[in-house]
């Protein structure tokens, strides 16, 4: 037996709201493997997200192969789009979605982590975080800052959380996110500068591998996952249609579930997977091959 063994292991998972997405998929597998957990939770989501947890909306969600109920060490309000306070608009400041949480940027996040858990408390640091504005809208009616907005919540995150966090990170850490294939090809539906954002998130990948690595041996991944019909991904407007088509056109003609990519991230986060770094690993039930649409009457026994 060769297991995935995470005990005395600490992880942050960044971007988790509520139980229907990869963030909590994740989460529960790094949990199941041993590690304890800490989130980073958008700050006006904040507050719903505790209160379903207090009241038991999630405790079928937080089933663990063993019967007991998951927790999380920590729940920490993040907004990723800053990355000090001082960089926050005095009405996002002031408004009374973030004004009760102080510190919920990535500066802020690393000081509460240092203070809480000492100078280096973390071995695996997760990024589910993305975000368009304007993600209905096609590329062609894109607004700067709607395009911008996108890179930067999407994208830039992740250098950031990845700096920001390196020294709080133990020798031989590892860092994932979660990317999508429209980071290198056409989704038609798609848009608000959200395939610009997955592309570069993927670039990036590459680079802070080779610097997070030189730096500290840590190692960087990220998993391109199919499309999931989550809370989150309702935004996009075509998610359904997009699982559909992918479910139909994949190797294996089914859709992917959140379990099979918090397993994947469990894998990259562990010693199983300590000669991995810089990679994009897909878990899409192969439809990231494909070249074609596949005929309806087709059959592999025709």
């Amino acid at each position: 037996m060769l297991p995935i063994d995470l005990r005395g292991k600490r992880a942050l998972v960044a971007g988790v709201a509520d139980d229907a997405g990869f963030g909590f998929a994740i989460a529960k597998a790094l949990i199941e493997a041993g590690a304890t957990v800490c989130v980073g939770t958008w700050p006006p989501a904040l507050n719903i997200f505790r209160t379903l947890l207090e009241r038991g909306k999630m405790d079928e969600a937080r089933k663990l192969s063993n019967g007991e109920l998951l927790g999380f060490e920590k729940i920490y309000p993040l907004d990723a789009a800053y990355d000090t306070l001082e960089k926050v608009p005095t009405d996002v400041r002031e408004h009374k979605r973030y004004r009760d949480y102080g510190d919920f940027t990535i500066d802020g996040l690393a000081k509460e982590l240092v203070k809480d858990f000492g100078e280096e408390p973390l071995d695996i640091v997760v990024h589910s975080l993305a975000n368009g504005s304007e993600v209905k809208k096609p590329l062609l009616e894109v607004s700067r800052e709607g395009y911008l907005s996108a890179v930067s919540v999407s994208a830039y995150s992740m250098v950031s959380l990845t700096s920001r966090l390196l020294p709080l990170m133990r020798k031989g850490g590892s860092y994932v996110s979660l990317t999508y294939l429209a980071g290198e090809r056409v989704i038609p539906g798609y848009g608000g500068g959200m395939s610009s954002a997955k592309a570069a998130l993927e670039n990036d990948t590459r680079t802070l591998a080779f610097e997070a690595g030189r730096a500290k041996g840590l190692r960087v991944n990220t998993i391109s996952a199919g499309p999931l019909a989550s809370r989150a991904a309702s935004a996009i407007g075509i998610i359904e249609a997009m699982v559909d088509y992918a479910k139909s056109n994949s190797p294996l003609a089914e859709a992917i579930t959140a379990a099979e990519v918090g397993n994947t991230a469990a894998f990259l986060s562990s010693s199983l997977a300590s000669g991995i770094t810089g990679a994009t690993l897909y878990v899409d039930k192969g439809y990231h091959v494909m070249g074609k649409a596949v005929d309806p009457r087709f059959s592999p026994q025709g």
